[in-house]
């Protein structure tokens, strides 16, 4: 059963990725963040165990950290009240999770012989997942110290939807946008903007160039 799915597990990955990132769009926003996004991304995350599934040591670490996010989500829709210790632990193993998923996607796209359409889907899930990095990375931040990025309150001054916030922070600044609605106030949050920055333009500038130079090449060669 896992070999074959195993053959999909890009189409999985992203399919997972774009349910959270636009769900949201057809779904209520206070719906959506309470009680659908946390689904969503533990099946990101299930689909993250299968794209490690080859290496049996890394697959066994990784659906560990699976078993205790959906314990952590499912006391989460029990007890709404979670203490912030709780949180914390929620959001590292978040971030390891993903750190790890997306250096196997890298090292996959990399190591790739021939260039087809799984190895593109790959590479834009990548991209993607280096995004929900920096989402995790400035959520823990706005948490660890609180108003560390302005421009998230609406015109009574009151903060809203957060996390929908910074999921759009990050990703403007991963693609280096930059509309400057919200912005980087503390000096961690600021170095973090810096990070996200340049990890985009390097996954763009090396590892696309090498896949496009890699389909030039097989191209050539038929």
């Amino acid at each position: 059963m896992t070999d074959k799915l195993y053959t999909y597990r890009f189409e999985l990955f992203l399919s997972t990725q774009l349910s959270i990132l636009f769900g949201s769009l057809i779904i209520p926003i206070d719906w959506f963040e309470n009680w659908i996004m946390p689904v969503f991304l533990l099946c990101n995350m299930a689909s993250g165990v299968l794209l490690v599934s080859k290496k049996k040591r890394l697959f066994r670490f990784m659906l560990i950290f699976l078993v205790i996010s959906i314990g952590i989500v499912m006391t989460g829709f029990i007890d709404s009240e979670i203490d912030n210790t709780v949180n914390y632990i929620k959001l590292c193993s978040y971030f390891l999770f993903f750190g790890l998923v997306t250096i196997e996607i890298i090292r996959q796209v990399w190591n790739a012989k021939i260039i087809g359409k799984n190895v593109i889907l790959g590479l834009i899930s990548g991209y993607i997942s280096i995004g929900l990095l920096a989402f995790f990375l400035c959520l823990s931040i706005e948490i660890i110290q609180p108003n560390s990025f302005t421009g998230m309150e609406n015109l009574a001054g009151v903060r809203i939807n957060i996390t929908n916030q910074l999921m759009y922070f990050s990703y403007i600044t991963l693609m280096t946008i930059g509309y400057g609605d919200i912005l980087p106030i503390s000096p961690i949050a600021q170095k973090a903007s810096i990070f996200i920055g340049l990890l985009g333009q390097l996954y763009l500038v090396i590892l696309t160039a090498i896949v496009v130079g890699k389909y030039i090449n097989q191209e050539s060669k038929k």
